[in-house]
């Protein structure tokens, strides 16, 4: 189904007239809120005349991301001035410190678990989402996901499901309940077209993990010398509300590993234009699969860099190794 995105911002254009028309209204005449209602009521009859998006300079699209960031927005990056380019460099800066906040330890052991991760941005922020809660009752949750579209609307996208995720661990809820409340939350806060692939687990210390699938690329179970894919059991969350997940259960022994990785590992290109593929992933997994967590994922990452040698990156990788270490 294609979505109007000019119908969608002219709507949230509208929503925020009423708003800031009634805070007016209750709270008497104020110059910044005066301003601000003018503005939206200028980006409304751009509607009107069919140059909403538009630069005003060169009459280029302005870059979406911008638009749902701020609807407000009548300018392209190649025309900031001087002061507005700066203003925006500093802007992802701040949200490029906040994202790196939101990570969660690297080299994290805990009752014969050893996880680990790297986290590589294409761009100052990312809609990469990957995280590792511990609960009181020893249980350990890790989710690895990829919100679409890139920038920062897909950055903020991705701090919201940080929020969800972690709100909803502390209800110590099944894995499928728990992906299932987070989509129908994540899905309140999205436009039409926007959505995020997800992978959540939960490890016990007896060795099984109940790991769920929602549209995301399969994880990678790497156990006695055979890899075996846990692919997904839903649709992307934000697609439709109130949908239904199952889980798989695996029980991983001493020196059995779990991979996890996002679309940009497999969409890697190199200077003749292949994409690096699951084939390839799969190939240096096995090679690899002895290794401790950390080095798994530095094996993998190191093949990825290889392949893509002398191109440059258009997409955020992030992958995560969870192995179940000897006694």
């Amino acid at each position: 189904m294609s979505i109007d995105f000019s119908s969608v911002m002219r709507g949230q254009l509208e929503q925020r007239r009423d708003r800031v028309a009634r805070a007016i209204s209750s709270g008497g005449p104020d110059p910044q809120l005066t301003a601000l209602l003018n503005e939206v009521d200028a980006a409304l009859q751009r509607f009107e005349s069919g140059t909403y998006g538009l630069c005003e300079v060169c009459r280029d699209t302005v870059e979406a991301d911008r638009l749902i960031s701020n609807p407000l927005e009548r300018f392209c990056l190649d025309h900031l001035n001087a002061k507005e380019r700066r203003a925006l460099e500093d802007d992802l800066n701040l949200a490029s410190q906040v994202q790196l906040g939101l990570l969660p330890d690297r080299g994290l052991r805990f009752d014969g678990w050893r996880f680990d991760y790297c986290y590589e941005p294409a761009g100052p922020v990312s809609g990469d989402y990957v995280d590792i809660v511990q609960t009181r009752e020893t249980d350990l949750y890790f989710a690895l996901g990829d919100v679409s579209g890139k920038g920062v609307a897909a950055s903020m996208l991705m701090a919201k499901l940080h929020a969800v995720f972690r709100s909803l661990i502390s209800l110590r809820l099944g894995v499928d309940q728990l992906i299932e409340r987070a989509g129908r939350l994540f899905g309140e806060s999205t436009l039409p077209g926007q959505y995020a692939t997800l992978i959540c687990g939960r490890a016990s210390k007896d060795g099984e993990i109940h790991i769920c699938n929602a549209g995301h690329p399969p994880a990678l179970l790497i156990r006695g010398g055979r890899i075996e894919p846990i692919s997904a059991t839903g649709l992307p969350l934000g697609m439709f509300p109130d949908q239904k997940f199952s889980i798989d259960r695996v029980k991983l022994e001493a020196g059995d590993t779990l991979l996890l990785y996002t679309d940009g590992v497999l969409e890697t290109l190199n200077n003749t234009g292949e994409e690096y593929g699951m084939p390839r992933l799969v190939h240096i997994t096995t090679a690899s699969r002895s290794m401790p967590a950390d080095r798994l994922v530095a094996s993998c990452l190191a093949d990825v860099t290889t392949f893509r040698e002398g191109t440059s990156r258009f997409d955020d990788i992030t992958m995560m190794g969870i192995r179940r270490e000897p006694s």
